[in-house]
């Protein structure tokens, strides 16, 4: 599994959503609910096998850490 470079892309937060983003797509995606509860996650397939989904699903569990 290579390790993704996340520092050239985007990351917005809103409503229960955090995604990655770069200039030309949307990279990956987790939904996720009040109580940590996942509902989906999507990663563009040319970018899988990179770490992202568990990028993603770190920044959901530190987001409910704070409150």
């Amino acid at each position: 599994m290579n390790i993704l470079d996340v520092s050239n892309f985007e990351i917005k937060e809103t409503d229960g959503v955090f995604t990655f983003k770069n200039e030309n797509t949307t990279i990956g995606f987790v939904r996720f609910n009040e109580i940590g509860e996942v509902e989906y996650i999507f990663v563009n397939p040319i970018f899988r096998k990179q770490g992202l989904a568990t990028k993603l699903l770190q920044l959901v569990k530190k987001k409910l850490e704070k409150k």
